[in-house]
């Protein structure tokens, strides 16, 4: 099964989540070592975390631990770069928090089949334009997918252009940030979820899936398309069809292309 986390996650009413008529529509900076520590301790979502290169000491120490606990990554950069973000004592740390509250795939996947839904998620591999990103979550908005999964290193950030280009979808559609993509693909077939992998090296086209079962659909990164290993797992693997000399779609294109196959699908079945 999907790995459970080891610590214990403050509830809803600890985490403040905004309400959907009071979204955040930046990324909060927040900098100094022990700001850092107490924003992950009351279940603040880390977009991006940079700490300085060279630095040490006890309570970066701690820092980098309660980091590993949480799963949460961090960038090494030169003192320059966090100068650049703040003028103030940042002592080496300086972290943006995410305008949008990160839903739990383990939680999510449940509680689709409780409602009634067939569950349709997309799965993004290592996509890292934020407004490929922002688009293909404005196209899964009114495509009717309930999720997006997003892996927790290599993705596109959750900033202010992702949620502008998707025209707020990504306040409205559930985000699921995981440690592993491989781990994700995994909980969902044994949810009950079909995988498809959408890439321009398959032999069949999207019209021969049938999505009205409970789907989950992987879309590659705009320069190698998705990894050998989710390729390997998937159930399926599928192309969209083509006519003329280009070779591929924009994965945002593409993405919009097969969601309008699964919507076709599922309003005549």
């Amino acid at each position: 099964m999907y790995p459970q986390k080891q610590y214990s996650r403050p509830s809803s009413q600890q985490r403040n989540y905004r309400t959907p008529h009071e979204p955040k529509l930046s990324n909060e900076l927040i900098f100094g070592i022990r700001a850092v520590m107490e924003a992950i301790h009351a279940g603040k979502e880390i977009e991006t975390l940079y700490i300085q290169k060279g630095i040490g000491g006890d309570l970066v120490l701690e820092l980098k631990q309660l980091l590993k606990l949480n799963e949460l990554s961090y960038l090494s950069v030169p003192v320059e770069k966090l100068n650049r973000l703040t003028s103030k004592n940042h002592q080496g740390v300086v972290a943006f928090v995410s305008p949008i509250d990160y839903h739990r795939l383990e939680q999510l996947v449940p509680q689709l089949y409780e409602q009634g839904e067939v569950p349709l998620m997309l799965v993004l591999d290592r996509v890292t334009d934020v407004r490929n990103y922002g688009a293909i979550a404005r196209s899964a908005a009114c495509m009717g997918v309930h999720g997006i999964v997003v892996p927790l290193k290599g993705s596109a950030q959750t900033n202010p252009d992702a949620i502008k280009t998707s025209a707020g979808a990504l306040f409205k559609i559930p985000v699921c940030r995981v440690n592993r993509l491989e781990d994700a693909v995994k909980f969902l077939q044994e949810s009950g979820l079909t995988v498809v992998a959408c890439s321009e090296k398959a032999k069949q086209p999207i019209s021969s899936i049938d999505f009205t079962v409970p789907t989950a659909i992987i879309m590659g990164s705009e320069e190698d398309g998705i990894s050998t290993d989710l390729i390997k797992k998937a159930d399926s693997l599928v192309k969209i069809p083509m006519l003329g000399d280009i070779a591929s779609l924009n994965v945002a294109v593409s993405a919009g292309v097969i969601l309008y196959e699964v919507l076709r699908q599922r309003m005549v079945s």
